[in-house]
């Protein structure tokens, strides 16, 4: 995946987006500080024993960003580049993203500064069960539900839910989220991101005049929510995929490329990179690229000041979290650029995680049929609020987005009162 912009602190854009949606819906002082603090943050520093026999002490965090509505939730992330900050803005994103979905959720994240690649399995598994043990403490159903992120997967929630589950002496599947079946994970949990961000641009597209059956689609970020969404796209809406790429690099073909067949390729090399009859491209020249849709899939701040003027994309679908900066957004709304902010188009993730808690919860489980329907009936709702709202206030999507779920945070924040 792309690496972030290092100069952007992604936790300042977070409190820009708030003070935008606070000037417009006339929020007060206070709720507006309020919304600009997690509520609590742990940073855990802890050691690990390394295959060879060295202990090596790692960096950790959970934040949880706002509970007014419930329970919080969000990912954990595996990352060299992992800051405080940085889950910190995950973390709010979380609570917009829970809101504007309209789930009975509070936002958190957590992080691990970490090198995974470099790592072996029991290193990752040893890292896992002692962050999952330090951050035991402040998760659980009733408080924060994890899940998967950047690096992380449905092994690694099964190891914290195992800790966490040996330290309660009984099993808790509740605890984490993206688990395996086997193990009370739901069904379609996999692919919901990517669905959820296919069913939100068949939503948009028929309000803005985008063609998607036979028109051009470029991911940014060949991975879970990137492929799912481009094979989608191509089988379900008859899309052509001209356009992909991954953290080593990228591809381009005019007529289309077959998702499935770039997705055996890098099964099988470890990167889209080299596909045969593809013409190499970079990660910054697939954002350019001219595409009808433009899915930026990989991680934040990969569209900005410098570069929005060049998208020639009609749609713009964020499967990743953050991946435009403010100024960018103002530029893309005034080229008449369609962008589906990511607290939408990537909330199917959250909302498949959300079925698959009240599941464990319920000890009641879903076939996929009907975990595929209730996403759909989810996104399909959640579009025509943020649309409805945008075409009210004459503002860009993110703004609707944002103002739908700040006003339903601070509703409930208002209607449950400042305790004591």
């Amino acid at each position: 995946m792309p690496q972030a912009t290092s100069s952007v602190n992604p936790f300042e854009t977070a409190k820009r987006q708030v003070d935008i949606v606070a000037d417009l819906i006339g929020l007060d002082a206070g709720f507006r500080e309020v919304l600009k603090h997690p509520k609590r943050e742990l940073s855990v520093n802890f050691p690990v024993r390394m295959d060879n026999g060295a202990l090596r002490v790692f960096t950790g965090y959970r934040v949880q960003y706002n509970m007014a509505r419930g329970p919080c939730k969000g990912g954990i992330r595996y990352h060299p580049q992992v800051t405080l900050d940085e889950v910190r803005a995950l973390a709010a994103w979380m609570t917009w993203k829970c809101a504007v979905v309209n789930i009975p959720y509070g936002g958190a994240k957590g992080g691990v500064i970490c090198d995974p690649k470099a790592m072996s399995k029991a290193e990752l598994e040893r890292l896992t069960r002692r962050y999952a043990s330090e951050i035991s403490p402040i998760i659980g159903p009733e408080m924060d539900i994890p899940a998967p992120d950047v690096y992380t997967d449905s092994q690694t929630m099964s190891w914290i839910m195992d800790t966490y589950s040996m330290q309660k002496g009984y099993s808790v599947p509740g605890v984490v989220t993206g688990k395996p079946i086997a193990l009370g994970g739901s069904e379609g949990r996999g692919e919901a991101t990517g669905r959820g961000c296919a069913y939100t641009i068949r939503e948009a597209a028929k309000d803005a005049g985008v063609r998607v059956k036979g028109g051009t689609v470029a991911v940014q970020g060949f991975g879970n929510a990137g492929s799912v969404a481009a094979n989608l796209l191509h089988d379900d809406q008859g899309a052509v995929i001209v356009a992909l790429s991954d953290s080593k690099g990228g591809i381009y073909k005019a007529d289309g490329l077959n998702p499935h067949a770039v997705e055996a390729h890098k099964a099988k090399t470890g990167s889209v990179v080299g596909f045969p009859g593809a013409k190499a491209i970079s990660n910054e020249e697939l954002l350019e690229t001219k595409a009808d849709i433009l899915v930026p899939a990989a991680l934040e701040n990969q569209i900005s000041q410098k570069n929005a003027d060049k998208i020639q994309a009609k749609m713009v679908a964020e499967a990743a979290n953050g991946p435009t900066l403010p100024e960018a957004d103002t530029i893309l709304f005034q080229k008449k650029i369609t962008v589906l902010p990511d607290i939408l188009a990537n909330a199917g993730g959250v909302t498949v995680s959300y079925f698959e808690w009240a599941q464990d919860i319920q000890g009641f489980f879903w076939p996929l049929d009907e975990v595929n329907k209730r996403l759909e009936q989810v996104m399909v709702r959640s579009y025509a609020d943020v649309h409805k709202t945008a075409t009210e206030k004459r503002v860009h999507n993110r703004t609707a987005a944002y103002v739908l779920a700040i006003q339903r945070v601070v509703d409930a924040m208002k209607t449950r009162g400042i305790y004591p």
